[in-house]
């Protein structure tokens, strides 16, 4: 999996078990800061995967996932993991400033509703293949919840009437958008 966020491989192999080892990035020798110059999910996760692919030259696949706020236009979207720093609130990938970031721009809103997508693309024996999964839910006004990552403690699948971070990793991964993209990238590996 083309990525050195910890957080996600250990997602991705918690839904896939032991039928599939998963490397990352760390585990290739894969230490360059690889581009996301796309705008839209679906670019940046073939660019990375891509890139994996021609500079390590092995099958690969990747994720991009965003945030998309219907009272932001669907923003974060592209920028969920520098939403923060991007808006003078901490440093990139911080996930405490991207919460607070959030919840300050969403403050006295009645409209609350979000989802998240994520996008797997796989290279496989030369090919690419894209995998997307959703979530519908809704941006909570306060942090709930001590499990997860990212913006987990505020957000609250529509289905589970509770935030992710009060969510086992199963129960999350069963609903979340990245268990089910990952559920369709395993179905396409088993129909060999």
């Amino acid at each position: 999996m083309a990525t050195n966020n910890e957080h996600k491989l250990r997602e991705i192999r918690q839904i896939l078990g032991s039928a599939y080892e998963v490397k990352g990035l760390k585990d290739i020798g894969c230490t360059e800061d690889i581009p996301e110059t796309s705008d839209t999910l679906e670019g940046n996760a073939l660019q990375k995967a891509r890139y994996v692919h021609e500079h390590y030259n092995v099958d690969c696949f990747a994720d991009d996932t965003g945030l998309e706020v219907d009272a932001l236009g669907g923003a974060p979207g592209i920028y969920t993991a520098r939403f923060g720093s991007m808006n003078g609130y901490g440093d990139s990938h911080d996930s405490d400033a991207n919460i607070l970031c959030l919840l300050d721009k969403l403050n006295g809103a009645e409209q609350r509703t979000a989802r998240f997508r994520t996008v797997i693309a796989l290279i496989r024996d030369g090919e690419e293949h894209l995998f997307e999964g959703v979530v519908e839910g809704e941006i909570l006004s306060e942090r709930k919840g001590l499990e997860g990552f990212g913006y987990d403690p505020i957000f609250a699948p529509v289905e589970a009437g509770m935030s992710f971070a009060e969510m086992g990793p199963a129960e999350k991964n069963r609903i979340s958008h990245r268990g089910r993209a990952t559920q369709k990238l395993v179905a396409f590996l088993q129909k060999d």
